[in-house]
């Protein structure tokens, strides 16, 4: 059987709230360009242990599309490599931020995807060890 490679809805982190609790109380990673701030959280729907949004800053990123292309891309690379992620049980919300100024490829995001993500796990184990 092959894992299901989605990104519904429910998975989506679209609260203001909750954006907003990242920001003042969340935990960060880095692995250039992407930087992930997570917070351990209760979330709306027991099925899903964690919620991810994605963001570009408009201040490296004047235009619209080069913004939108690069969260396709982080999206994409996120929904194809979310295995990854081992959340031991504990829902987190999750925001990938991209922090470079140059437009970078598929290879490169997913590369860059996975380093973050291997980051966010050994970042968890320790808090929760």
């Amino acid at each position: 059987m092959t894992q299901q490679l989605t990104f519904s809805k429910k998975e989506k982190l679209k609260s203001k709230k909750l954006i907003d609790a990242l920001f003042v109380e969340g935990t960060s990673v880095k692995a250039f360009p992407l930087r992930v701030v997570f917070l351990e959280t209760p979330l709306p729907y027991p099925d899903i242990t964690i919620q991810t949004g994605v963001s570009v800053s408009k201040r490296n990123h004047k235009l619209a599309v080069t913004r939108n292309r690069i969260k396709r891309l982080m999206r994409e690379a996120y929904r194809n490599h979310k295995h990854l992620v081992d959340t031991k049980g504990t829902t987190f919300a999750l925001l990938i931020i991209y922090t470079g100024r140059d437009i970078v490829t598929y290879p490169e995001m997913e590369r860059a995807m996975m380093k973050v993500l291997k980051r966010f796990n050994d970042a968890t184990t320790t808090t929760h060890s």
